[in-house]
């Protein structure tokens, strides 16, 4: 017996058979999407040269060159290609951790080598223990560690970089301990290369801080080497004998120096010249956490660490996160006494403190978050006595990170009593610092659908706004909203300048008809029509570009342009003898009476640039002639 449906039932039955494969078919695609970590067989905590090691790995497996006959060679390729290059980059990572694919929707890579290159020019020195592959942001905290470095700065194409590559190991393994052994690839870091002055491959130099840099230029044999970096070494070995012994042990001892002594004799297994050289110097400390269990655990220490503690008992102290090298917690050591960084824990999280914190919410296993511990104790010695600094390590206190919503590391976040503030610019101190004083003066009015209405659409007749529509996870809108606070600060008094998450208010954003992002807009002075605005349509999104566009939309400047073929009398009148020109013309008092000057630049910043110090000369000029009257 059949069931007869009408119209509307079989319609919408219809419907849910459609949402209901959507379904399965959607659930079939995340399910088989990897992530990037997976693409390359990495965990979140790998290092450079573990993501390096790991992708030279399947280059060499999937690489089309290899893999003539299969049709799908070049796309799996390009998936584990792109995945290596967001992964290697510290900035493109930390956007895949917080936002996925989306946030990388403006570096789509897509280029590769050949399978040549993989198998004999990529990572020359990753698997050599013995020597450390140094890169831009560690570069300086290495070779200012008081270590003795020697490094070779090597191009992947060049073939005597290669012939020196077996003699470089043989040399690191006979040295080790003694000085670190470093090499930078010049094809990745071309800018570190010629900021050392790099001219040529390979190029050797030692540095040490406090010592002027030594370019090496004997012949590459492992002995010259070796005879080169021993007369850099500074440790010494002292002889004891009878005459001696006791005296020297003693004072030593009163200035709180230990001794590590080597007895043998003529005779005997003594220790080599260069082993005793190795030892010389060291002094090792250490707390047995089995031997008082509540201390370690009150200072929440559940692994081997290592902590400077900074002349306030057990309340002041940071723990080193770094490499377990010793370059490193030199480094460590030396920034972190002298700076003003807390270990956070929930005994002291700053949540409800008084006084102004910025806070670290982070992973030690995630490169970006080691990357920008550095820069947090620069900025706070610059912004010692106005804001206090923390970190706070996400996988022991994991509890108070979800429940800030930190999704990604690292997160920095300002907290000011009932306010929070996140910090979404570049890992420096300088950009920190820039951010702390926007927050205490703010140039930018971050708008909401009401307070848009209220100044924005409802703005008095001799009023301007440009207004910046923007979504956090996009790209170029985090590259934007420094310049956009610089160009904030410059435009005080002319025009007024705001902000609006389009994320926070889509619903908003898609009604006033916002497409992309960043999307900026220009309201002018009112005139019939409440909603009339002018889209920035430049390339250039630097503060410079943005405020001579504002001020020409606002009329202190106006721009035109003329065609030469069309208009040739009018161009030769104007003394126009080749193309481009571009002259800057201004008003001296009266409409008749007016000033030119050539502006002999093709670049947007540098334009903007020369107009805005001739406005500045302008202004200053007519202000000294009112004085005047």
């Amino acid at each position: 017996m059949g069931v007869w449906l009408n119209k509307n039932d079989y319609i919408r039955d219809l419907k849910r058979i459609i949402l209901c494969f959507l379904i399965v078919y959607m659930a079939i695609l995340v399910g088989t999407d990897q992530d990037f970590y997976s693409l390359l067989g990495v965990s979140k905590t790998a290092s450079s040269r573990e993501i390096r090691q790991a992708f030279k790995k399947l280059a060499l497996k999937l690489h089309p060159d290899k893999n003539p006959n299969n049709p799908n060679a070049h796309g799996d390729f390009l998936k584990i290609n792109r995945a290596y290059e967001v992964l290697k980059d510290e900035d493109l990572r930390k956007k895949y951790d917080k936002y996925g694919e989306k946030g990388l929707e403006d570096n789509q890579g897509g280029q590769y080598e050949s399978w040549n290159y993989y198998r004999y020019d990529f990572g020359i020195y990753d698997d050599d223990p013995e020597i450390i592959t140094l890169e831009r942001r560690e570069f300086d905290a290495a070779v200012n560690s008081g270590e003795l470095w020697f490094i070779n700065f090597y191009s992947p194409g060049c073939s005597h970089c290669h012939d020196l590559a077996p003699t470089w190991r043989d040399f690191a393994k006979e040295v080790d301990g003694l000085l670190r052994i470093g090499a930078v690839n010049c094809g990745d870091d071309r800018m570190l290369c010629r900021m050392k002055g790099v001219n040529s491959y390979p190029s050797l130099f030692i540095f040490r801080s406090g010592m002027a840099t030594v370019k090496y230029h004997g012949d590459r044999s492992k002995e010259s080497l070796v005879s080169f970096a021993m007369q850099h070494v500074k440790s010494t070995v002292t002889e004891l004998w009878t005459g001696n012994f006791v005296n020297a042990i003693q004072t030593a001892f009163a200035a709180g120096i230990g001794w590590l002594i080597t007895f043998c004799s003529k005779g005997g297994d003594c220790l080599t010249s260069q082993t005793r050289l190795r030892l010389s110097g060291m002094l090792v400390g250490r707390f047995d956490c089995s031997s008082a269990p509540a201390i370690c655990s009150n200072l929440y220490v559940f692994q081997p660490s290592l902590a400077v503690f900074k002349g306030q008992g057990t309340k002041e102290y940071e723990i080193h996160h770094g490499k377990k090298i010793l370059y490193d917690i030199l480094a460590f050591a030396k920034e972190s006494v002298n700076s003003h960084v807390t270990t956070l824990g929930p005994q002291n999280f700053p949540a409800n403190d008084k006084e102004p914190w910025l806070v670290d919410f982070f992973a030690p296993w995630c490169p970006p978050c080691r990357a920008l511990l550095p820069e947090l104790r620069r900025a706070s010695n610059l912004l010692y006595g106005q804001l206090k600094f923390g970190t706070l390590d996400c996988t022991i206190h994991e509890g108070l990170c979800n429940m800030y919503n930190i999704q990604a590391y690292p997160t920095t976040v300002v907290f000011n009593q009932s306010n929070i503030h996140e910090y979404e610019g570049h890992h420096s101190a300088e950009q920190i610092l820039e951010f702390i004083e926007d927050l205490m003066n703010p140039s930018v009015v971050s708008l909401t659908p009401t307070t848009f209405n209220e100044l924005v659409t409802q703005r008095k007749h001799n009023e301007v706004w440009m207004v910046d529509f923007y979504s956090p996870w996009c790209h170029p809108c985090q590259v934007l909203m420094p310049e956009w606070k610089r160009m904030a600060r410059t435009l005080t008094g002319l025009i007024n300048v705001g902000s609006i998450d389009c994320q926070q208010y889509h619903s908003f954003c898609a009604q006033e008809n916002v497409r992309r992002y960043p999307e900026i807009r220009f309201f002018p002075q009112k005139s019939n029509k409440a909603n009339q605005y002018h889209s920035y349509n430049g390339w250039n999104r630097d503060a410079y570009s943005l405020r001579i566009w504002g001020l020409m939309i606002k009329g202190k400047v106006k721009a035109g342009k003329v065609d030469c073929q069309a208009y040739s009398q009018t161009c030769q009148k104007a003394g126009i003898r080749a193309y481009p020109t571009v002259k800057f013309y201004f008003y001296e008092r009266t409409k008749r009476k007016f000033g030119e000057e050539q502006i002999n630049a093709r670049d947007a910043k540098a334009i903007s640039a020369l107009i805005y110090e001739k406005l500045e000369i302008l202004q200053n000029q007519e202000k000294r002639n009112k004085d005047e009257l």
